[in-house]
């Protein structure tokens, strides 16, 4: 199980998205949501592993320049 969660540009969270049953659909939802998450001022997100309460990986949602998180 994996979920979202959603950062602001100092890396403190928002929120986090509804879960996703593997990585890829986690990863299909985020490719066709990350504007939408950008408008809405989400600077970046965090992909969390539910299983083992880890992140996997983070990453900015701004555009080349914007800062890195």
């Amino acid at each position: 199980m994996f979920s979202w969660r959603y950062l602001d540009d100092t890396g403190q969270e928002l929120g986090v998205s509804h879960t996703f049953a593997d990585r890829e659909d986690a990863e299909v939802w985020l490719g066709g949501s990350w504007a939408d998450l950008r408008e809405r001022g989400i600077d970046g997100v965090e992909l969390l592993d539910q299983r083992r309460s880890d992140p996997v990986f983070r990453m900015a949602l701004g555009l080349e320049g914007d800062s890195a998180l």
